[in-house]
């Protein structure tokens, strides 16, 4: 559990809705420069992040709490409230709330939902993409085990069967990437990057589609998975890169033929 990036997630949270708040509550321990409900939070993550609270543990009621903390319900509800989203609370009717599996895919649910349904810019999306899929290869070329880099090697090897479907193609592709991403031993990156590659799909459809981009694709495939295979982090680096450099180009191509 790393709390700076879940502040982070809860400050975005709510920044625009948050109104200036008496800094008389929670017991006058408070500074005064950080809204109340902010401040609730953090205590509770605080509290999980050393163990206090663990997944499972079914929170006081919002009367206690609201006791404990010294601060009345609007506030301690705003603060639930945004730990739901995060992923780090689930309520059900009636129930008090409760810590959850507290598991990557769970903590990013929210970003993919966000991501799913938002308009997007797709260079910002492959911009972010470099940031996390560049870093993962490093790791997964400097962590991964044998079999998992014989594995990568083998599914980008097997792309040579899917030069004239698409479809197989982007089954393989899928699992290619996501055995890349196991290798790294970062869930929480994984989880991110899943995310992330989800976003436009509809758009990879069309593109692998395209005449010429799936072999292409299948080479590239190769030059990392031999880059790996081989601990050469620079080059399955270099290599990766430029194999997000041609799903971009493809992807601009797939979108200005959908909108001709």
């Amino acid at each position: 559990m790393h709390a700076p990036a879940e502040l982070d997630a809860f400050d975005e949270l709510i920044e625009a809705g948050r109104k200036p708040k008496p800094a008389a509550e929670l017991g006058g321990s408070v500074s005064g420069r950080q809204p109340i409900a902010e401040q609730v939070a953090k205590r509770i993550l605080s509290m999980i992040k050393s163990g206090n609270l663990k997944s499972g543990d079914r929170l006081p009621t919002e009367q206690q709490m609201g006791l404990a903390f010294g601060i009345s319900r609007p506030p301690l509800r705003e603060a639930l409230k945004a730990l739901t989203l995060m992923g780090v609370l689930e309520s059900r009717q009636g129930r008090r709330y409760t810590v959850t599996d507290l598991s990557p895919s769970r903590l990013v649910a929210p970003f993919n939902s966000m991501m799913s349904f938002a308009d997007y810019d797709v260079h910002d999306l492959f911009q972010s993409r470099a940031l996390i899929d560049l870093e993962l290869v490093r790791l997964c070329t400097l962590n991964a085990s044998l079999v998992q880099r014989r594995r990568i090697m083998k599914l980008a090897e097997d792309g040579d069967a899917f030069h004239d479907d698409p479809v197989a193609f982007r089954l393989m592709d899928a699992e290619y990437h996501q055995a890349i991403n196991d290798g790294s031993g970062n869930r929480m990156l994984t989880a991110v990057a899943q995310g992330l590659y989800d976003v436009g799909l509809d758009e990879r459809r069309v593109a692998s589609a395209l005449p010429g981009v799936i072999p292409k694709s299948v080479r590239q495939h190769r030059e990392i998975g031999e880059a790996i295979l081989a601990h050469d982090v620079e080059a399955a680096v270099q290599s990766y890169r430029r194999h997000l450099e041609h799903v971009l180009e493809t992807t601009i191509q797939s979108m200005s033929a959908r909108q001709s």
